[in-house]
């Protein structure tokens, strides 16, 4: 990799730390009528939704500077280190990590669709290898 392909990644890596900051801080939301306007005080996890677009994208990014498994996964891994460093330490002793069913759809959200596009890598790095092998 070039030094600008270094810090490109390195940039990704960074998107993916303040992603995952983002949508687990804001994970709780409800639509109460203090943030959000006020019915019947229903969860609303719409950085799931955020999460479910955003992993793919970092992994497709991090891909074109390099196509392998490895540092294409590198986002997701971050990101996932990131949400277990939560649930393990949390700053000043609080919980930041709510312990239901959106926690869980985060996890799913996030970690499901940047995998395939993993998967997708592993694809396109084999399928041009045997190519290259044909020839």
């Amino acid at each position: 990799m070039t030094l600008g392909e270094r810090f490109r990644y390195c940039g990704l890596l960074a998107l993916s730390v303040v992603f995952g900051v983002f949508e687990l801080f804001f994970l709780p939301l409800r639509l109460d009528g203090r943030v959000l306007p006020d019915l019947w005080a229903l969860p609303f996890p719409i950085t799931v939704v955020l999460a479910a677009f955003t992993m793919p994208w970092l992994v497709v990014r991090a891909s074109r500077i390099k196509a392998k498994a490895a540092v294409a996964g590198g986002p997701l891994y971050i990101w996932l280190a990131m949400l277990l460093a939560f649930i393990v330490v949390a700053p000043g002793g609080d919980s930041i990590v709510i312990a239901d069913w959106r926690t869980l759809l985060l996890l799913a959200a996030g970690a499901f669709p940047a995998t395939v596009k993993i998967g997708d890598v592993l694809a396109r790095t084999t399928r041009e290898a045997h190519e290259r092998a044909d020839h």
